[in-house]
C-alpha cells in the first residue's frame, strides 16, 4: 500500500462524514499527519492554516503540551473508572463543580457524555424522563429549528433540521417538529427589520405549540449561533421574543452550546452572547479543544429533583455510558478551564475577534457574495451567483466546494455549509495569522470567481 500521499493512499475507512463520496473517492481524502498551533501539516508535510478548529473544537490548537501532560499524569493514576451504581472518580466531581460555578444562569448537576450529539440525546431523555415524574407523559414533543444542527445520533439527528441527516436513515422520529430559521438573509420579507422579523417568527412558534397543544410540547431547542445550517447569527431580539413564548406555554428551553461554548463568541457561553436563559445546556468540542472526547447536559435543580423522585420510585436511574466521565477526558478538561483562566483567552478573543470579522466584512461587496455574517471568532461569508436577486446556485453547494478546494490549494482549510463558507480558527490565533488567514481567503475568493467565470 502506497503511505507517501494522502492522494495514493488506499484508505481502509471509506464513509467519511458530509463528503461528497462520489467526488471524494477518485482523489483521496487530504491525511492530516500532525499540527502546532493554528497549523497541521499533511503526510508530506505541507503546511495548512487551520481556520475551521478540526470541527469547531480545537480552541487551544494543535500541539498544547499541557493537556497532552494532563491526559498522561490521570492515565497513570487512574486511566478509567465508571460511574454507574454509586461510585463515581474524582477528576469528574471537581470538572462538574466547575462547571456549575461557570454556567450563566443557577444550574445544578452535570451528566457526562462523549459527544455533542449524545448530549442532546441525554437532555431529550432527560425532559421526557421529568415529564413523566411530573405526570405529564403527553408532554413529550421537542421543537427544534430548519437548518439546526445537533447531531447524529438517533434523536439528535431527528432533532437537526437538514434533510440530508434525515433522508434514507428513516428519520425524524415522531416526537421531533421543526420551526422556522432565524435566518434572516434569507427569509426575511422585503422591507421587514431584524426585530419585526424576530417578532413574525416568535408568533409563528406561539402558533405551532398551540396547534400541536401545549400539553404536548416539552422543550425547544436552540444553539446561539447556528453553526452547520450555515454561520447564522439570530437576528435582534430573536431570542428575547421566543423565550417568551416558551414561558407563555411552560416549555423548557435547550441551549445546545456544542459550538459556542468556550468562548466562541467572546462571552464564556453564547448563552451570555445572546440573552438565553436555559432549563438545560449541552457542551462538548471546547470542552476538551478536542484533545479527548467528553461532553456534559446541564441540568437545573428543579429537573434534578424531579429525576431523583423518579428514580427512586422506580428503584434506578438507567441512563448512562462506558465512558461517562471518563478520568483522562476530564483531567483535561480541567486543564482547559486552567488554560482559559491563566492566557485570559476570553478577553483574548474579544480583543481579535473584531480583527477577523472586519476583515472578513470587507468581502461583502464583492460581486460572488451575498451575505457576511459572524461573531468573535467565527463567521460565514455566503455564495451567491446573482448578488441583487440573492440567487443560489445549482446545484447547492457548487461555489462553496470549489472555494473549499482553492483555499486548501492555497494552504488554508476552511469548511462549505453548502454556498456557505466557515471559518472559526483556534481561539489562539493571533493577528497576524488573523491577517494571513485573509490573505490566503481573498486569493481563494478571486480565484473561485474567476474558475466560476469560465464556466
Amino acid at each position: 500500500m502506497d503511505t507517501t500521499t494522502s492522494r495514493g493512499r488506499d484508505v481502509a475507512y471509506q464513509l467519511h462524514p458530509f463528503t461528497n463520496l462520489g467526488r471524494h473517492e477518485s482523489e483521496g481524502p487530504l491525511v492530516i499527519a500532525r499540527g502546532k498551533g493554528v497549523y497541521v501539516y499533511d503526510e508530506s508535510g505541507r503546511e495548512y492554516l487551520e481556520a475551521l478548529a478540526g470541527l469547531w473544537c480545537t480552541a487551544l490548537g494543535f500541539g498544547e503540551n499541557r493537556l497532552a501532560e494532563a491526559a498522561f499524569r490521570q492515565l497513570s493514576r487512574l486511566p478509567y473508572y465508571h460511574q454507574f451504581g454509586g461510585k463515581a472518580n474524582d477528576v469528574a466531581i471537581t470538572l462538574a463543580e466547575r462547571l456549575v460555578k461557570l454556567m450563566p444562569v443557577p444550574m445544578s448537576k452535570v451528566f457526562f457524555n462523549n459527544s455533542g450529539s449524545e448530549a442532546n440525546e441525554s437532555a431529550v431523555k432527560l425532559v421526557w424522563y421529568y415529564n413523566n415524574a411530573k405526570g405529564r407523559p403527553r408532554k413529550k414533543k421537542i421543537i427544534a429549528r430548519q437548518r439546526a444542527y445537533h447531531g447524529t445520533t438517533m434523536v439528535a439527528a431527528s432533532l437537526t433540521g437538514l434533510a440530508a441527516s434525515h433522508r434514507d436513515f428513516d428519520l425524524p422520529i415522531p416526537q421531533v417538529r421543526h420551526t422556522d430559521c432565524p435566518y434572516f438573509y434569507r427569509y426575511a420579507r422585503p422591507g421587514e427589520s431584524e426585530e419585526q422579523f424576530a417578532t413574525r417568527l416568535a408568533e409563528n412558534l406561539d402558533a405551532q405549540i398551540q396547534r400541536e397543544d401545549p400539553e404536548t410540547v416539552a422543550a425547544f431547542i436552540a444553539e446561539p449561533v447556528m453553526g452547520a445550517g450555515g454561520v447564522i447569527v439570530p437576528p435582534a431580539t430573536y431570542f428575547e421574543k421566543i423565550q417568551a413564548v416558551l414561558r407563555t406555554h411552560d416549555v423548557l428551553m435547550i441551549a445546545d452550546e456544542v459550538i459556542c461554548g468556550f468562548g466562541r463568541t467572546g462571552r464564556m457561553f453564547g448563552c451570555e452572547t445572546f440573552g438565553i436563559t436555559p432549563d438545560i445546556m449541552t457542551m462538548a468540542k471546547a470542552i476538551t479543544s478536542g484533545y479527548l472526547p467528553l461532553s456534559a447536559t446541564v441540568i437545573s435543580e428543579e429537573i434534578y429533583r424531579a429525576c431523583v423522585g423518579q428514580s427512586e420510585k422506580l428503584g434506578v436511574f438507567a441512563h448512562g455510558y462506558t465512558y461517562t466521565g471518563h478520568p483522562a477526558a476530564c483531567a483535561v478538561a480541567l486543564e482547559v478551564l486552567d488554560i482559559f483562566e491563566e492566557r485570559d483567552l476570553l478577553g483574548h478573543v474579544r480583543r481579535v475577534g473584531p480583527i477577523l470579522q472586519d476583515g472578513v466584512r470587507k468581502f461583502a461587496g464583492h460581486p460572488l457574495v451575498g451575505d457576511v455574517r459572524g461573531v468573535g471568532l467565527v463567521a460565514g461569508m455566503e455564495l451567491v451567483p446573482d448578488k441583487p436577486g440573492r440567487g443560489t446556485f445549482d446545484p447547492p453547494g457548487k461555489a462553496g466546494a470549489l472555494f473549499v478546494a482553492r483555499a486548501q490549494a492555497n494552504g488554508l482549510i476552511v469548511r462549505n455549509l453548502q454556498d456557505t463558507v466557515a471559518l472559526c480558527p483556534p481561539l489562539i490565533i493571533s493577528e497576524g495569522e488573523i491577517d494571513e488567514l485573509l490573505r490566503k481567503f481573498a486569493k481563494a475568493l478571486e480565484e473561485t470567481a474567476e474558475e466560476l467565470g469560465r464556466r
